[in-house]
């Protein structure tokens, strides 16, 4: 006779499809009151003329502080608005290019840390746990502990740099326009990769020892094993790291507000909408901004998901 596995094993299914959904009800609450709420309303803002001094008493502007324009009695026309504020487009700049060489940086340098922390070696246990101190301390500490190593007059890092014969003069690293950027990788890298090389480890745990056993019988390279084993295998940990990290730097505000504050050369898009939003009391123009981050934020996480066949919950398409 036989069991009627089969309906058993659905009922078992949709008992835990039910259970899921039950559990991730109140998360999916908490993230329409914290964060769905307020990003309708930022976006709402945005087309309304509305201040910190007169923020319910507004009115409808439509697209006016993305762009609009006025016509003179001389023909000439002028535009004005967030897409066309050299500002923003500054601040976009700095953005990009502080989120691809970061991320590529970490990538590298976590891959390197990841291989090291897979090997098999004395206290593996104790530098493991050592190695993620960096990220562990909070941003800010990170960013004023890191402001004293780089001040011009007692940092030790241009006391070491002088010593070595790296610079010939002590350098203002923060204050100067030049080396503001700099500086600021140089935190970021040293705080985030930690955390780049503890996911890209979790992919390096995963893959199979037996693999390098039969590459080491076949006497492949151990270089040639990186490029065709490793890196194919650990590629959607990666992947999936890397996303991690550029949606952080794309959105970075904090790091930078500490260590660099009132620097152009280092503003980022975050930086920008928080002093139109609440220093200069243009709340409803830096609404706009906050929108247009979200949206390049989005735009830029969609095409690098589609583009790298990125699958959140692990492996390629």
């Amino acid at each position: 006779m036989a069991t009627p596995a089969k309906p058993i094993k659905n009922e078992l299914l949709a008992q835990r499809v039910r259970s899921a959904r039950i559990f991730l009800i109140p998360m999916i609450v908490a993230l329409l009151i914290v964060a769905g709420w307020p990003l309708l309303r930022s976006i709402y803002f945005s087309f309304t003329d509305a201040s910190l001094t007169n923020l319910y008493d507004h009115e409808w502007v439509g697209f006016a502080n993305y762009l609009n324009w006025r016509t003179l009695e001389s023909g000439r026309t002028i535009f004005r608005g967030t897409l066309v504020d050299p500002d923003w487009w500054n601040a976009v700049w700095n953005t990009m290019r502080f989120a691809v060489v970061s991320v590529s940086l970490e990538a590298v340098f976590g891959m390197i840390v990841a291989l090291v922390l897979n090997a098999e070696f004395k206290g593996r246990g104790i530098v493991r746990a050592a190695i993620l101190i960096p990220w562990a301390i909070p941003t800010i500490v990170s960013a004023r502990m890191w402001g004293w190593m780089l001040n011009d007059q007692f940092g030790i890092l241009n006391d070491l740099f002088l010593s070595l014969g790296l610079i010939s003069q002590k350098i203002a690293w923060t204050a100067n326009a030049d080396t503001a950027m700099t500086a600021v990788l140089m935190v970021d890298i040293w705080k985030t990769t930690p955390f780049m090389a503890l996911l890209i480890l979790a992919g390096l745990q995963m893959i199979p020892k037996d693999i390098y056993e039969a590459a080491d019988i076949d006497g492949v390279h151990p270089v040639k094993q990186f490029f065709r084993i490793t890196l194919p295998l650990v590629r959607p940990a990666l992947m999936v790291a890397i996303i991690f990290r550029l949606l952080d730097a794309m959105r970075i505000f904090d790091l930078i507000y500490v260590l660099t504050p009132n620097s152009s050369a280092t503003e980022t898009m975050s930086i920008v909408s928080r002093e139109n939003l609440i220093e200069f009391d243009k709340f409803a123009y830096g609404s706009a901004q906050s929108t247009l981050l979200f949206l390049i934020i989005a735009v830029m996480t969609i095409l690098y998901i589609w583009l790298g066949r990125v699958r959140l919950e692990g492996g390629d398409r």
